[in-house]
């Protein structure tokens, strides 16, 4: 096993200062995705700060090939980076400059399970609490991210940084379509991209049973009070300090953030 605490510790002034590194040290970098995450969870003591949820990235085949992985990929999201509707985002050191309109389940009660038998996905929706509309402007620590490799990507938060998350949905949103239901996001009241939730790995709902399962196949799972982004629901677009946002979600509301 490399050296988990060393790995984390290369990462955490990326982390904190907004400033890229070409890799982590070779004789302590991870292999896999079991390393990746052990570097991720160590990353997150480092931090000293409050995990609050998770994120997932990759969630598409174009997705994946822009990162150069080969499936989806688990993030932690940490509280400082976590900001209410309407907020302004910082961009600087942010070298991938784009937003991404994102469904988002907070957990009522842990979900936990045996790895040899995953769990389904009324399984994993009836512990879920309440669903949140979320812009993420996400970033990668990595100069070259796409040439990075999965374990280190899951190591870096999956790429995670900025959040940006609305209210609980007062509708009932159970009784929605998720998979075909539309997303545009505006940038400057201009429409930047559309997109369906069904672009994240098929539904959000779908997405959310992913990472219950990834994550107790690497002896972790989803807390009660979580929060879990599920993924871009559009292209990903590419914003600029000054522009205005706002993600919408029809009849179940909309999410706005300004970008600094």
């Amino acid at each position: 096993m490399i050296d988990i605490e060393r790995a984390a510790l290369s990462l955490l002034p990326a982390w904190q200062n907004h400033q890229p590194i070409q890799s982590i040290p070779a004789d302590c970098r991870p292999q896999s995705r079991e390393e990746g995450y052990a570097v991720q969870a160590a990353l997150v003591r480092a931090c000293n700060e409050p995990a609050i949820g998770w994120k997932i990235a990759a969630t598409s085949s174009a997705g994946q090939a822009h990162l150069g992985v080969t499936g989806p990929l688990a993030g932690r999201l940490l509280a400082s980076r976590c900001l209410q509707d309407g907020a302004t985002v910082p961009l600087n050191g942010n070298a991938m400059r784009v937003a991404e309109a994102e469904f988002a389940f907070r957990m009522k009660s842990d979900v936990s399970g045996n790895p040899d038998m995953p769990l389904g996905i009324q399984d994993v929706m009836s512990a879920v609490a309440s669903m949140h509309l979320a812009i993420e402007i996400p970033n990668s620590r990595f100069e070259d991210f796409s040439k990075a490799g999965e374990a280190q990507l899951i190591a870096d938060f999956a790429g995670a940084c900025f959040l940006v998350l609305g209210p609980e949905i007062s509708l009932n949103w159970r009784e929605i379509d998720l998979k075909n239901h539309e997303v545009r996001m505006f940038i400057d009241e201009n429409v930047a991209a559309v997109g369906k939730g069904g672009n994240v790995l098929g539904d959000p709902r779908l997405a959310l049973t992913w990472i219950a399962n990834e994550l107790i196949s690497h002896g972790q799972h989803l807390s009660a009070g979580d929060v879990i982004i599920t993924g871009t629901s559009i292209v990903p677009a590419p914003i600029a300090p000054g522009n205005t946002l706002r993600a919408d979600f029809g009849v179940l509301g909309s999410v706005s953030a300004r970008i600094g």
